[in-house]
């Protein structure tokens, strides 16, 4: 039982030498992050609220985008339904505020588009694409490819943020007059979520505030306030057994299911 446990820790260990994207975004419901430009004149608000549809489960979030240009009455909502679990975070539409002009369009995805994979590392690439309808344009096909192209150490009011992913975000968007392209540029600090943003019009967003809801931890077995190789190795050590303690997802059996819910919260 020893060598089974040795080997089945090993493969665990494997298994987060990539780093999730939910420990550079955390999801849980409540999170708030506030960042402004830095000339003071503009703010964004995220924040990840349970979904207004009563159809969807634990598994969603709606993440909320908010864009305001301060001292006046110009305020955009983005609104984003999002999925949660093992193959990362999917989205299954975007509700967007376009203005007095254009007015609401909603774009939906079938099936889900990728928000985030399930692993972030240097190089990741990943593409979201959409249509909609909007008013007085017609048909617009949007189109998002993302690279994670760094890891930077990133200054702001708030604190120094090392080793956040810089993430490369190319725009197209087509409609029947023609299409247009920008860049932007977003930063995740591990743990904290967004903590930069750059438009394509060169705008700089720095985070001012945020406040991330404290989970409680199924996955820390040993109770000692972090899941980490204790925990790996005691789920492990009672693999194929009936054992409460190590049965995480409480399905009756320790097995690999329990071993890989450890492994992907390491960490926290």
């Amino acid at each position: 039982m020893i060598r089974n446990t040795v080997f089945l820790t090993a493969m665990l260990c494997a298994l987060v030498s990539t780093t999730s994207a939910q420990n550079y975004y955390p999801v849980d419901i409540g999170n708030t992050w506030i960042l402004e430009s830095i000339d003071g004149a503009e703010r964004i608000t995220y924040t990840l609220e349970a979904p207004v549809e009563d159809s969807k489960g634990e598994q969603f979030r709606t993440l909320k985008i908010i864009t305001e240009v301060l001292g006046t009455s110009s305020v955009n909502t983005n609104t984003f339904l999002i999925e949660v679990n093992t193959e990362g975070m999917k989205l299954h539409n975007i509700v967007a505020e376009l203005g007095d002009v254009f007015g609401m369009s909603r774009m939906e995805f079938s099936p889900p588009a990728i928000f985030f994979p399930p692993t972030l590392q240097l190089g990741e690439i990943w593409e979201t694409l959409g249509e909609t309808d909007v008013h007085l344009v017609g048909n617009v096909t949007v189109s998002n490819v993302n690279e994670v192209v760094a890891i930077e150490d990133v200054v702001t009011p708030t604190s120094t943020f090392e080793n956040c992913l810089k993430i490369k975000i190319r725009t197209k968007t087509t409609a029947a007059l023609g299409s247009s392209r920008s860049t932007s540029y977003q930063w995740l600090a591990p743990d904290i979520g967004p903590v930069k943003f750059e438009t394509g019009q060169d705008i700089v967003f720095e985070l001012t505030h945020f406040t991330l809801v404290t989970p409680e931890k199924p996955y820390d077995v040993n109770a000692d306030g972090v899941i980490n190789i204790l925990d790996l190795t005691f789920v492990a050590s009672h693999f194929g057994e009936t054992n409460s303690e190590a049965d995480v997802n409480i399905d009756g059996t320790v097995n690999i299911l329990d071993l890989t819910l450890v492994a992907q919260n390491f960490g926290e």
